[in-house]
């Protein structure tokens, strides 16, 4: 008898963040037997994703247009796409895939779904008429998307859960939560704080948005190098042409030519990023769970937040980090002046804050996670 080998599709917007947060869970999930393809935009990456033995397919998806023929083109894509590979299980990954993916699983009758929404973006993280009709676009669409009859809804946080389950009226039994992407700890390694006689270096990694908290922090770094503080201020990260929220390099160019930051772009040696800095710095408005934060944490580094959804659900207030309100530059700068004048409270943070890595975030306790959500959709499918 032919053995039948079960397939999996993981569709999301970016080659890149699939190798960096979703990687391990595909591999785990090849090695238990399943067949992995992967389908996202072609890009760089596409022969990364290849290389480790994963079925690849181009999407048409841009990540932020809204012209409804290229939107309507992509949710046609996907059906075809479901139609061709017959997947056992579609996993959906952020906000577009799991919008489409999820209408296109239900018209293609895929057997079952794990849709992830890892952060709300851009459309909830703003105000204004253009953002208000989006969201009731979005809510419509959710209520489609997540309306398959297996189905898991995988959040990072509690306010986004709760959020989404009652905008698409999911049913608690669909929902499950899980803390990020997790993190190898043999690669982010706790390593000491730099010595004492170099100037402190305060990092913020990220995408190079404006809900990413960037011009409060550069305007923190403007009050601090004015209130006399010795520190670095380092941008490490790119701006995101296709993201309205994305800030320009005419004023990154401008902000290193004050002498206000310093700019590093795109690193893909985030471990040695880590070591360096003596303080990590996200003040995002929103996030499901921003990895940066928990990368930061395993190698021992004490953080300045935001007191906003998945920020503060990544780290623990006091003990390995400091939150501040949203949009604040100023509460924003104090934070990150009380922890540089205090290196051993740094220091205590830091080594607090690689236990809660180890508790709370390895990557191996995520793939776990998502493994056993693989094997409640098959076993609901086997019984349907």
């Amino acid at each position: 008898m032919k053995t039948v080998i079960p397939r999996l599709l993981f569709v999301l917007n970016d080659a890149a963040y699939f190798l960096s947060h979703r990687l391990p869970i595909a591999q785990a999930a090849r090695a238990g037997g399943f067949k992995v393809h992967v389908a996202a935009p072609e890009s760089e990456k596409t022969a990364d994703v290849r290389a480790h033995g994963l079925v690849w397919h181009a999407l048409p998806l841009t990540r932020s247009g809204t012209n409804p023929f290229t939107e309507m083109a992509t949710l046609w894509a996907l059906i075809r796409l479901f139609r061709r590979i017959r997947p056992d299980i579609v996993h959906l990954v952020t906000v577009k895939p799991v919008v489409y993916g999820g209408i296109a699983a239900r018209i293609a009758k895929v057997p079952a779904v794990a849709a992830a929404v890892p952060g709300l973006g851009f459309v909830f993280s703003h105000q204004g008429f253009k953002a208000d009709a989006l969201r009731l676009l979005l809510s419509l669409l959710y209520r489609m998307a997540l309306g398959h009859p297996r189905l898991r809804a995988i959040f990072q946080n509690p306010v986004d859960a709760r959020r989404i389950a009652r905008l698409a009226s999911l049913p608690a039994e669909r929902i499950c939560l899980i803390r990020g992407a997790g993190v190898d700890l043999a690669n982010y390694a706790f390593t000491p704080l730099p010595k004492n006689d170099e100037i402190a270096l305060v990092v913020l990694p990220a995408r190079l948005l404006r809900s990413k908290g960037v011009l409060e922090f550069v305007e923190a770094a403007r009050q601090l190098r004015a209130d006399g503080v010795k520190a670095r201020f380092a941008l490490a990260g790119v701006p995101d042409a296709g993201n309205p929220d994305s800030v320009t390099h005419e004023a990154i160019e401008a902000w290193v030519k004050e002498g206000v930051i310093e700019y590093w772009g795109y690193r893909d040696d985030m471990p040695l990023v880590m070591a360096r800095s003596s303080l990590v710095v996200l003040p995002s408005y929103a996030e499901g769970l921003p990895k940066a934060l928990i990368e930061a944490q395993a190698c021992g580094r004490a953080v300045v937040t935001s007191d906003a959804p998945g920020c503060r659900d990544a780290i623990t207030p006091g003990v390995t980090g400091l939150l501040t309100p949203p949009r604040d530059a100023k509460a924003l700068a104090d934070a990150i002046k009380t922890l540089l004048s205090d290196r051993e409270r740094l220091q205590a943070m830091g080594k607090a804050a690689r236990a809660l890595a180890e508790e709370a975030f390895d990557v191996r306790q995520v793939v776990a996670q998502h493994m056993k959500i693989y094997q409640s959709l098959a076993s609901e499918e086997a019984a349907a």
